[in-house]
């Protein structure tokens, strides 16, 4: 099979991520899709081994197989975790409705340290760009400071909600550079020490549950011989 019809074919959970999932979206936006695919089993028993990822064959779209997704989420990639939680369900059949039951075993306490590394190599870039150009890319700010909010309520509260909800207004503010760096950095700094004071008390469990997941993963493989 090619990657396009494993795609095609094979896709058992398909959703809309960026803002139109986040409630940031404008006339503008863009419709980024995110999809998980089953490879067929014997595809494996070959040298040459089926995709883990495939781009396309829509424009904005992305694709994990299986089992690439399910690693990626068991380290609390925080891309990954947030397909499982967007509100815009485009495809889902039998296996990705069992994938999304599992959004729970996923969750552990290491999205503190996941979310907060990337948040930092973001913050970088932003710094950065400041250095260089006297302001940072806005849009990048913006979505800097949302997925901070997500890890700290997070791991305030166990569950994640990746819609902004009342922030939308004071997001695109932010968006649009209608609040000075100083604030944001300001807000940043906020939610990093949020995120850092919840970690403690996180009713989140210390790590996955990846016996259940991989339970999930050799059902779907035997089926799919």
């Amino acid at each position: 099979m090619t990657p396009d019809e494993l795609v095609r074919d094979r896709t058992i959970y398909s959703c809309v991520m960026g803002s139109r999932a986040f409630g940031l979206a404008t006339e503008s936006s863009d419709t980024d899709v995110r999809g998980v695919y089953v490879a067929p089993t014997p595809l494996f028993w070959r040298f040459d081994k089926p995709p883990a990822h495939v781009e396309g064959p829509g424009e904005d779209q992305f694709s994990w197989e299986l089992e690439r997704f399910c690693e990626l989420a068991l380290r609390n990639n925080p891309n990954v975790l947030e397909c499982l939680h967007s509100p815009v369900v485009e495809r889902v059949d039998d296996l990705g409705r069992e994938l999304l039951s599992l959004r729970g075993a996923f969750l552990s306490r290491q999205a503190h340290q996941t979310f907060v590394r990337y948040a930092d190599g973001q913050r970088r870039k932003l710094d950065a760009d400041v250095r260089q150009y006297g302001q940072p890319r806005w849009k990048h700010a913006m979505h800097l400071l949302r997925l901070l909010t997500s890890c700290r309520d997070l791991l305030r509260t166990g569950e994640l909600r990746i819609e902004v909800g009342e922030a939308r207004e004071r997001l695109l503010a932010v968006k649009r550079g209608e609040v000075s760096w100083p604030e944001v950095e300001s807000w940043m700094n906020r939610l990093q020490d949020e995120a850092d004071t919840a970690l403690t008390g996180s009713p989140l469990p210390p790590g996955p549950d990846k016996a259940r997941v991989e339970d999930f993963l050799i059902r779907v493989r035997r089926a799919a011989v």
